[in-house]
This record gives C-alpha cells, sequence and structure tokens, in this order.
C-alpha cells in the first residue's frame, strides 16, 4: 500500500478516539517493515505532558489491537507535537499565522522546494506565506511537508 494512502487512512482511524479523549491528532509517523513504527503526535489547548502521552498510548493500544491497520509488529510512540511542530491541515496554518514555519514543495516552483517564512493565514482554500519579502500562495496539495520554526 502506497504509503501516502496508509498514512491517510490511519489519521481518519485515530482521529475520532482521539478527539473523544479531548486530544488533537496533529500528525503521524508511519513505518512499516522489521522496524515497524507507529508515532502520534497529539496536542490540547493546555498543552501535552507525560501523563497525557501515557493515557493516550494505553487507549490506543487497545483500539490498535482490535483495528490491527498495519502489518507484522510495531513499536507505538505517543509525543508532543513539540517546538517545531508539524502543519498538516488549513486550521494549523491558520492557527499559527505570523509564525515562521519551514515548507517543502512537492515539486518545485520557481525553481524552489524549500520555503522558509512567515505564516500569513489561509485565503480562498490557500495558505498564504512571505517569504523573503515575496507573498507566496500554495495550494495544500504542493505542500510534502511543513513544520514551524523554532526562535530557540
Amino acid at each position: 500500500m502506497d504509503h501516502a494512502i496508509r498514512k491517510q487512512r490511519l489519521l481518519e482511524l485515530l482521529e475520532p478516539p482521539l478527539e473523544a479523549l479531548g486530544y488533537e491528532l496533529v500528525d503521524i509517523d508511519v513505518r512499516v517493515g522489521r522496524r515497524g513504527l507507529l508515532r502520534i503526535f497529539i496536542d490540547k489547548e493546555s498543552g501535552v505532558n507525560l501523563a497525557d502521552c501515557e493515557l493516550v498510548s494505553r487507549q490506543l493500544s487497545a483500539f490498535l489491537d482490535v483495528e490491527d491497520p498495519l502489518p507484522g509488529q510495531y513499536v507505538l510512540e505517543v509525543s508532543s507535537p513539540g517546538l517545531d511542530r508539524p502543519l498538516r491541515t488549513l486550521e494549523h496554518f491558520q492557527r499559527f499565522r505570523d509564525c515562521r514555519a519551514k515548507v517543502r514543495l512537492r515539486e518545485p516552483r520557481e525553481s524552489r522546494r524549500m520555503l522558509n517564512g512567515r505564516l500569513l493565514g489561509i485565503r480562498d482554500e490557500s495558505i498564504v506565506m512571505d517569504v523573503d519579502g515575496e507573498i507566496w500562495r500554495l495550494q495544500p496539495a504542493e505542500i510534502a511537508s511543513a513544520r514551524l520554526v523554532s526562535n530557540l
């Protein structure tokens, strides 16, 4: 199964139980094979601590045992998104407007594949960024990955 399809199916599978527990599913990292891994990044308004990660890990472990969405064995990890938080949804890009982000494009545009700039928000379903004084409008499908850039 294609990695992107597997990831999308897992996101759709995991979002409802996480929301029911009061958490936002920020993103996931999936690796199948001999060293399988399912890393789940969660958040909530007041922030995430170790107890939150333990609770979600216990709850999702039972859920995943029943659903069995991945072939073979894998390690389940639950984590906070960290300072370099992934940006996956339009809501993420809107919520973190005025923050710096690094965006990797699926295909080069104007000879650039990496953009580093300030998020300006969402306009007409496009992500708008200021990159070195130039305004970029990006469609979500153009973005391979995006992360906040820590000011530390």
